[in-house]
This record gives structure tokens, sequence and C-alpha cells, in this order.
């Protein structure tokens, strides 16, 4: 019988994109998007039941769309029935798209399944409720061989080698993470969640550009986009314009300060988190954590963000030093993946119940 080659793999699963990162190279995102066909035609058009990711965004009028994550988070509330329609659809959507991660990096091994013992560390949102972390372990389980569920900003923190002194700053789509590292593993008064994040921005902007041009037509899809390729809040940016449709002839806007105002609106909120992280730590510590401040996630890249950060921690907590990592798409998935790496083999046996 034929040894099954291990392979290690870090998951972010995110609200706008889920990214993985495997130790055979392999590291690639969808857009966190599951798509159903609509009916017999366009089942036909696919050829398949599920469409992920890009696919979704471009075919969406052929399907029924389902995001299986909300605010950094399973779409199921703690107190969902577990037998219910949606309980089941975010359930099954999530792990449509998760075992789809799974075969992207199978399929570049040129294997099958069977050929594979796949062990994962996943990132869950910081905060999460017991039943959602439930959730997203069992989903896990059921696609992978071999499971650990750690908080994101850590994943992120243990990839970069920042685990003491450092304060991690998540920004993705639906919720800002920030946690402090000290040394040890985070416990949930280490770590601040705040939902006001990239789709608050997206539906900031889109409620701006809605109140000034009320003859354009435009979808909270078509700014976000706009954003994710323009975010500037530099007081030396270029000015922005925005084409958008009138009675179906483009036309184009200036968007500058509206797009500044909705990257800006996230702000307060996050150097509060941090204040309160920092206010609430040994005080011979604190100002450790205030000059290793660190943005990740696909918020971070916001032009100007840094300094912003950095001016509101200057008049709120007398000082501030931010960075921001490298990749911040992968950041999450790349430390997943060294932490599993990392991993001892006898605590994958006792995961596994292997002796």
């Amino acid at each position: 019988m034929t040894k099954r080659k291990i392979l290690n793999i870090g998951i972010d699963l995110g609200t706008s994109r889920s990214v993985i990162a495997c130790d055979n190279g392999i590291r690639t995102y969808l857009p966190s998007l599951v798509g159903y066909p609509k009916d017999a035609v366009s089942r036909k058009m696919f050829g398949r039941d599920l469409v992920f990711g890009e696919e979704v965004l471009k075919h969406r009028m052929s399907l029924n769309v389902y995001r299986p994550f909300d605010k950094g988070m399973l779409k199921i509330s703690q107190d969902m029935d577990e037998k219910s329609p949606e309980y089941a659809r975010a359930i099954e959507s999530a792990k449509a798209l998760m075992k789809r991660l799974a075969e992207l990096a199978i399929e570049e091994e040129g294997g099958q399944r069977d050929d594979f013992v796949l062990r994962g560390v996943v990132g869950a949102p910081a905060l999460a409720n017991r039943k959602n972390k439930k959730a997203i372990l069992e989903i896990a389980v059921s696609v992978l061989d071999d499971v650990m569920i750690v908080s994101e900003p850590f994943a992120v923190a243990y990839g970069l080698g920042l685990l003491t002194n450092a304060m991690i700053v998540d920004i993705g789509a639906g919720t800002v993470d920030i946690c402090r590292m000290h040394g040890t593993m985070p416990t949930e008064d280490d770590q601040v969640t705040t939902t006001k994040a990239g789709d608050y921005v997206d539906q900031v902007f889109y409620e701006l550009l809605l109140k000034k041009y009320t003859d354009a037509n435009f979808t909270v899809n078509m700014v976000k986009r706009f954003k994710e390729e323009n975010s500037n809040i530099s007081e030396h940016g270029d000015t922005v314009f925005i084409e958008l449709p009138v009675k179906g002839k483009p036309v184009k806007y200036d968007v500058t300060e509206e797009l500044k105002i909705a990257c800006r609106a996230i702000v307060p909120d996050i150097v509060e988190g941090i204040r309160k992280l920092i206010a609430s730590f040994d005080p011979e510590f604190q100002l450790y954590l205030k000059e290793n401040v660190v943005l990740a996630g696909g918020g971070s890249q916001i032009i100007g963000l840094k300094k912003e950060i950095e001016d509101h921690m200057m008049a709120n907590l007398g000082y501030g030093k931010v960075t921001k990592v490298e990749e911040p798409l992968y950041a999450g998935a790349n430390g997943a993946l060294m932490l599993c790496k990392d991993m001892p083999e006898e605590y994958w046996h006792e995961v596994s119940g292997k002796e």
C-alpha cells in the first residue's frame, strides 16, 4: 500500500476572500462566494451544481449567490436552530468553499484526495462565539484529516515572528481584529473586535455617493471594487474620479472627498480598540505595544491609513508607531501554514486519534 503524502495547509476564511497557503508552494484565494445555478438552463451552462469565487461575480445573474461569512464569522447566530434551512445553507456553503480550496492544493500535485493526509491550521475570527468556532471546526474536520483552529490575528503574528511586544490589527471586510502579543497564546482579554471594517467603508462610500449623485445608477459591489483599486486618505493624493452610468451612459464624477471620508470612518474604532488593550496591559510594557502596531488584512493597504492611525494614537495615547505587512492578503494563511509545519508530530497524532 502506497504511503499517503502529508500536505500542510494554512487557511484564512474571510468575509470577502478565503485564502490558502500550502507547503507544496500553492498560494491562492477565492472570493468567499458560492453560487447555485438558478434553473436547468444555468445548470447546463455551468455543467455543475456549485460555482465559486470570481466566476460567481461574473455570472451572478444566473446564480443564487451565497456569502457564508458575515462580519468575520460564519453566518450563524448563537441562538439559530441547527435544523433550520439558514443554518444548513451556511454550513453547506462554507464546507463547499473550504473543500474547493483544498482541491486547488491537491490538483497542483496531480494526485487524488486519498493520496494525501491533509493537515490544516484554520484562522477563525478573534472573538467568534463558541457555536461559531464549533461549526468551523466541524466543517474543517469534514474536509481535512487533522485540524487546528487559531485566531486570525495570532496566525498573522506567528507568521511574522511577532510573538511578543506587538499589536496586530487585522483589517478584513467584516471585522477588524486587534490582538496584543506578549509571549503567550492570546486569550479573549488580549483581543478586541470591531465590525467597522471594509464592508462598513463600502456602505459609507455608497451612501455618500447616493446622496450626492442622485441621477447615477450603481451598486455597493461597484463602489467596493472601485474602493479596492483607489483607496487613499492621504492629504497629498490625486483627485479621484469614478465612472457611473446615468440612463445607460457613463459619466465621470469626482469622488475624492467621499472616498476619504469613507476610509477614515474605521479609524476611531480601531484606535479605541488599541487604547483598550494598551490601557489594560501592564504599565511597564505599554510603550512596547505602542511602538509596534502592525496593520494586516486587505484594509491595511489604504494609502495614508498608517499615518492616520498614528495621528489618532498621538492624540489619544500620546504616541504610536505603525507599520504594515508586506503581503496583506496572505499574511494570515502564511502564518497558519508555518504553525501547521511547526507543530510536533505527537500533536497531530493526538488530534487524529492515532497511536
